[in-house]
């Protein structure tokens, strides 16, 4: 049976967000720095779209929508692990590595991390350089700076870049 895949772009603090998704589940989010926003939400990325925005409005730490990320198995159990990072909270890329139980995939982890398809759903920007500073991400770095003042206003002084 083939699915419906629907797109969605809307408005938020840190560009226009694109949403893909159908009724297994959203596959896709991701930020771009312009672009038309949507008029009419498809119903199937409706929750997403509402979640999302209340996150950014500080109402929501966390996401129950249905995702439905494509990648590697590999890349899966990666993305799982970010998802179980607590919000307002980071993990440098070596405790990931060890969590995920081999210390000496830290490349691999990172490389996981980058190709993340879930744009804060995945929390990739909770993932930091082991002395703290702000290291690698696809959005820029001003917005995982953004993303991680969101979410722990408390640790605004400690970011490093």
């Amino acid at each position: 049976m083939n699915s419906n895949i629907e797109t969605t772009f809307f408005k938020t603090p840190l560009g226009i967000a694109k949403i893909i998704g159908d009724e297994n589940g959203i596959s896709e989010i991701s930020i771009q720095e312009n672009g038309k926003i949507t008029e009419r939400i498809p119903a199937v990325l409706e929750e997403a779209v509402h979640q999302l925005q209340n996150y950014f409005d500080g109402k929501r730490t966390d996401f129950d929508f249905k995702i439905n990320p494509k990648g590697t198995e590999f890349q899966q159990k990666v993305w799982q692990s970010l998802i179980e990072i607590p919000f307002g909270k980071t993990m440098s890329y070596l405790d990931l590595s060890k969590k995920l139980g081999d210390v000496k995939a830290i490349r691999a982890v990172a490389s996981a991390n980058g190709k993340n398809p879930l744009w804060i759903v995945v929390p990739c920007h909770r993932v930091i350089g082991t002395d703290g500073s702000l290291t690698g991400y696809a959005g820029g770095l001003w917005r995982k700076k953004w993303l991680l003042e969101h979410e722990n206003p408390a640790r605004k002084q400690e970011l490093l870049f």
